[in-house]
């Protein structure tokens, strides 16, 4: 199969589909890469180390568009790009469909088959393809958040984890996944004071044994969070139904309620965001003010560390990759996990969320892939 790599377009978007690593591993497995020049420059991987690890180099995005049986990218494809897709051509990428209508439009129209990482399951019913960018997330938004405290950002001139004396921030984290639980571990290891808010008694008890009483669980509800955002300095969204729309758990009404100049980060703006007041940013205008509340709301966070974020995300997705390159569709009918990343097919919606979350008709992956 020809696998192709564009160049990603995205704002601030350093971060590449395949690294020469992956590369190396598709061509030793008898497969044609198709690298656009200039790639992986995000992350020091010049086009000779991609033509070392057996690439070929092609000029355009074009080129490499409409050379490749299969796609692989970082970030869901921009207008100019789904416009290049076309029948048969198989889409390997984040897509994160639910709130963005015009995407969806677009990826129907093409008639491609898009396989998003982040529905893709495995045995333990987890979302492994998700996981290493909501780890990088995760920590980030700690970063992202202690920044925004600064006086010079516009915060409220608070060190995240004090100093001996002084109290430290408050950090809310609402969803104990994999974002939560690492936004929570780089929180307490700034000594800043953490509370953990999850709606599984099993999760928030494995969260208690992880942090050996260093965060306070609590269980999440409507009162619980109002009671706990209204006291943080920090709140981190980190809410996750897997293809659907997150559900607002921070409201308008509760803005004005909070500390002033305290924090938002919402990690879950690429489906759409957990705050009522969430918009997406980039990395060049990050933050915003909402009512005296400051507003991190970045789409794609983890590329604001691309070398890290890629490689990480590469050692993730190659089996899924491969398979798909060896089997071509056929990957999806032999392997439940990987179907549950399909989300458009051939002119169909095949993710339950997605099409409710766009009120569009809805047809099972099996169905759709005559199973």
């Amino acid at each position: 199969m020809r696998v192709g790599v564009p160049k990603e377009i995205k704002v601030q978007e350093h971060r590449v589909g395949l690294t020469p690593m992956a590369v190396r591993e598709y061509a030793a497995a008898g497969h044609e890469v198709l690298v656009q020049t200039g790639a992986g420059a995000g992350i020091g991987a010049d086009d000779p180390a991609y033509v070392a690890a057996g690439a070929r180099i092609l000029a355009t995005a074009a080129e490499v568009f409409a050379a490749a049986d299969m796609i692989v990218k970082v970030k869901e494809p921009q207008q100019v790009e789904w416009r290049m897709l076309r029948e048969g051509q198989i889409l390997f990428t984040y897509l994160h469909l639910a709130p963005d209508p015009e995407q969806a439009r677009g990826l129907l129209a093409s008639g491609c088959t898009a396989v998003a990482y982040e529905t893709v399951t495995d045995e333990r019913g987890g979302l492994p393809l998700l996981a290493p960018m909501s780890e990088v997330a995760g920590r980030l938004a700690i970063e992202a958040a202690a920044f925004s405290l600064r006086k010079p950002a516009g915060g409220k001139g608070l060190l995240l984890g004090g100093v001996p004396g002084v109290q430290p921030a408050r950090v809310v984290v609402v969803g104990g996944g994999v974002v939560g639980t690492h936004a929570a571990r780089m929180a307490v290891g700034l000594g800043a004071e953490v509370t953990i808010l999850d709606r599984s008694l099993p999760r928030l008890r494995q969260l208690d044994e992880l942090f050996q009483g260093r965060v306070r669980t609590r269980f999440s509800s409507a009162a619980t969070v109002e009671e706990e955002v209204l006291v943080a300095d920090v709140v981190v969204g980190a809410v996750l139904i897997p293809g659907a729309s997150a559900p607002k758990v921070v409201t308008r009404a509760m803005l004005k309620r909070m500390l002033p100049r305290s924090v938002l980060v919402d990690v879950s703006i690429d489906q759409g965001g957990c705050f009522e007041t969430s918009h997406a940013t980039t990395h060049d205008a990050p933050t915003y003010e909402v009512d005296g509340i400051i507003h991190y709301c970045v789409a794609n966070m983890p590329g604001a560390v691309p070398a890290t974020s890629s490689h990480a995300l590469n050692h993730a997705t190659l089996p899924f990759g491969l398979a798909l390159a060896n089997h071509g569709e056929q990957a999806l009918v032999q392997d439940v996990h990987l179907r549950h990343g399909l989300n458009i097919h051939r002119g169909k919606v095949t993710c339950a969320p997605v099409a409710q979350a766009l009120d569009l008709p809805e047809v099972s992956a099996e169905a759709a892939l005559g199973m």
